[in-house]
């Protein structure tokens, strides 16, 4: 999945960019008050947005 894609599937779900990491963004889901790093690759792989959707205990869209 596109990285751009994903992070608007994140915001969609009402999670935002808690900060800039080193190789990483921070997200974090005000709802649950969850955090997950977001890494910057122009590609996800699959498994790893269910990871991160998981970590932020969001629903895939």
């Amino acid at each position: 999945m596109k990285r751009g894609q994903f992070i608007e599937e994140l915001a969609a779900a009402g999670c935002y960019l808690k900060r800039h990491g080193s190789r990483h963004d921070i997200y974090a889901n005000p709802v649950t008050g969850k955090q997950a790093p977001v890494p910057r690759h122009p590609e996800i792989r699959e498994s790893l947005c269910r990871l991160i959707r998981s970590q932020l205990e969001i629903l895939q869209q």
